[in-house]
């Protein structure tokens, strides 16, 4: 498939430097039952927006971030002086090592009888609470460093340096900007008609996502009689921002009669979306339309001046132009 798109993609721009008619490839405009789509709008907020807080107390001793910094997961954001924390693990850990030692002595003394087994068992108590005390105060040490729990952009500070904090004491604010929620309210009769994990293009401020569906929540709004739907999507590096509006189309769960055309048809030209037919001169002629619905590899449209048995452009559609010469060559 690949090798005959490349094979008409460079006929056609040879032709076209000739003056010669470029080569498409059309198919016949359908007529089908299709429920149509509506468009809802909606608000996209983070996947995940953490407030970082400190874990122990302690003076704020090093800062490592601006506002706005992209960050990955694990960076020391802010250290807690840890000074006289850093003193007693230093010296449980030479208590623990001294402890081992002289369990694994013990151990060697307790095959030959030169030990009872209280001494023994004395010893190896020893060994195991010193290597406790020593975790035990290596994870308050950890503690004292706090660190970016994902990649993501730190969007808040709230401390200083030098400034005492408590445990609780919040120090940051960071989103994971590469996944976000999006949150539509719905009527009943598109509600019904979603299906968890299917994938919709949504807009947001230009940017298109595709947009998971991860749930919709049956609690209705009294008012509005809608109900909210959520998508999980990447926005990658898409420039987007936490209360943005977001825009999707959705099925009614009603039919009507719309005139179908293979999905490739339809292209973007001008900031819009059109077809091309081929005319009785064997001449390409530009119509906006709108999209109706999806289906699978096809697509449900109307426009003005489309007709059931017309020939629409399915590939090749990308290189031509309005009232350029045509050839078709699947016919």
């Amino acid at each position: 498939m690949f090798k005959k798109l490349f094979i008409l993609m460079f006929s056609s721009l040879a032709l076209f430097a000739a003056g010669a008619p470029s080569l498409v490839e059309t198919a016949k405009i359908t007529k089908g039952e299709v429920n149509p789509l509506q468009e809802f709008v909606g608000t996209l907020k983070f996947d995940k927006n953490s407030v970082l807080a400190a874990q122990n107390s302690g003076v704020v001793k090093n800062i490592n971030f601006e506002v706005g910094d992209k960050v990955k997961k694990g960076k020391v954001l802010v250290q807690i002086d840890a000074d006289l924390l850093n003193a007693q693990v230093e010296s449980a850990r030479a208590n623990a090592l001294s402890a081992k030692k002289d369990y694994e002595r013990y151990s060697k003394l307790l095959e030959t009888k030169s030990v009872s087994q209280k001494q023994y068992d004395d010893m190896k108590l020893k060994s195991i609470t010193t290597q406790s005390t020593l975790n035990e105060l290596e994870i308050q040490k950890d503690k004292k460093s706090i660190k970016a729990p994902y990649n993501g952009i730190v969007v808040d500070k709230k401390i200083n340096l030098g400034e005492w904090v408590n445990a609780g004491t919040a120090l940051a604010t960071m989103v994971d900007t590469s996944k976000a929620e999006i949150t539509f309210n719905v009527p009943l009769d598109i509600y019904n008609g979603l299906k968890k994990g299917d994938i919709y293009e949504i807009n947001v401020g230009g940017n298109i996502l595709k947009g998971k569906l991860n749930g919709a929540i049956p609690s209705g709004d009294k008012l509005t009689r809608t109900f909210p739907v959520k998508f999980k999507a990447n926005t990658d590096d898409k420039f987007v921002f936490d209360g943005q509006e977001a825009k999707v189309n959705l099925s009614k769960n009603a039919k009507q009669e719309a005139l179908i055309v293979p999905r490739d048809s339809v292209i973007k030209r001008f900031g819009q979306n059109i077809v091309f037919i081929i005319d009785d001169k064997m001449s390409a002629m530009m119509i906006p339309v709108q999209i109706i619905a999806y289906l699978g590899d096809k697509i449900a449209i109307q426009g003005q001046g489309l007709a059931v048995g017309q020939d629409v452009v399915s590939k090749g559609n990308e290189r031509i132009f309005p009232n350029s010469p045509v050839k078709i060559i699947n016919k």
